[in-house]
């Protein structure tokens, strides 16, 4: 009975230690696997935060939320089953799929700039005033639709690059690899996306304070600087939310065309990277990313390009038209 107890024991604790051994693959997997999407995670961190400016103060968290809620819900019931089912399946769609997320943001990001250099109503116009049709609270609904739509095509390349740089293993540990790479990058992206929207409301309390000198002094002048700062960080973090959106984009193009043997435009931009780079060693990674990026938002610049015209007149007016028919036959 003795024996059959220590056995029983030795059972257990083997199955105990086999099971902290997956754990820590399964986090160790995931470490590796969300550092190759980092680039991805800080764009969709810049993009992010211009969806909440304009609103009242006591909105903003909210807001945060219900992107993050929606990011998350993507992530884990969409993009997760999803990406699992096309490796299995049908891993020949992944990339075509990709490339049509990463056209859909060089449109976004291009007819931003297009809007900013030639100002027009643009197709988001009504999706990006509070006080547009249905006032407040639709016109919020429609921010956070947006940003939940550009977080998803954000998301899923995040998501592939993660699946991409898992290796073999069982269905089980891959998924709960990107389920974690997914429940950590939505806390941090928006967690960081926070503090950002709120950092000028703690420096305008930080410059309220009733502190003493030589500190009350020192406190009541950081924020005040907080407070100055936070617009043009606002600002930059818009600016460099479009870029990202066409960099990204763009990116994305030319990585999927080297896929199907069209490798020049890639071969191309890590050419120039690599020569750039070598006449700056000091900074060489930096510099080869730079270059990088720069390459890929010149073609998400003109992919987009040709995108506004092909919307406006083509595909706009063919949506809108069905989607009249289909309240007519409703």
């Amino acid at each position: 009975m003795s024996v059959g107890l220590i056995a029983l024991l030795d059972d257990v604790a083997f199955m105990v230690r086999s099971a902290a051994a997956s754990l820590d693959d399964v986090a160790g997997q995931a470490a590796k696997a969300g550092t190759k999407a980092a680039g991805v995670v800080i764009d969709d961190a810049a993009v992010t935060p211009r969806y909440v400016v304009g609103f009242a103060a006591e909105r903003e968290l909210p807001i945060v939320g219900k992107i993050a809620v929606g990011s998350l819900r993507n992530k884990l019931l969409f993009l997760l089953p999803g990406a699992l089912a096309l490796s299995a399946f049908a891993p020949w769609a992944i990339t075509p799929l990709l490339m049509l997320g990463g056209a859909y943001l060089c449109y976004e990001g291009t007819e931003k700039v297009y809007e900013g250099l030639f100002p027009h109503r643009a197709h988001g116009d009504a999706a990006d005033h509070a006080d547009g049709a249905g006032g407040a609270a639709a016109g919020e609904e429609r921010r956070v639709a947006s940003a939940i739509k550009t977080d998803f095509i954000l998301s899923a390349e995040i998501m592939a690059i993660t699946l991409a740089a898992l290796p073999d293993g069982s269905f089980w540990m891959r998924a709960a690899v990107l389920a974690i790479v997914a429940l950590g990058i939505t806390v941090g992206v928006y967690g960081v996306v926070a503090v950002i929207v709120k950092a000028d409301d703690a420096g305008l309390a930080l410059a309220r304070s009733t502190a003493g000198p030589p500190l009350g002094s020192l406190v009541r002048g950081l924020g005040r600087g907080v407070v100055k700062g936070m617009p043009i960080l606002l600002g930059l973090l818009a600016v460099v939310g479009t870029a990202a959106m066409i960099w990204v984009g763009g990116g994305i193009l030319m990585h999927g065309l080297e896929t199907y043997g069209l490798a020049w435009p890639a071969h191309a931009a890590h050419d120039a990277a690599t020569a750039a780079s070598a006449r700056l060693p000091f900074a060489k990674g930096f510099v080869e990313w730079l270059v990088t990026a720069l390459a890929s938002g010149l073609i998400g610049l003109v992919v987009g390009g040709l995108l506004i015209p092909l919307t406006s007149f083509v595909l706009a007016p063919t949506w809108h038209a069905l989607s009249a028919l289909r309240k007519q036959t409703a």
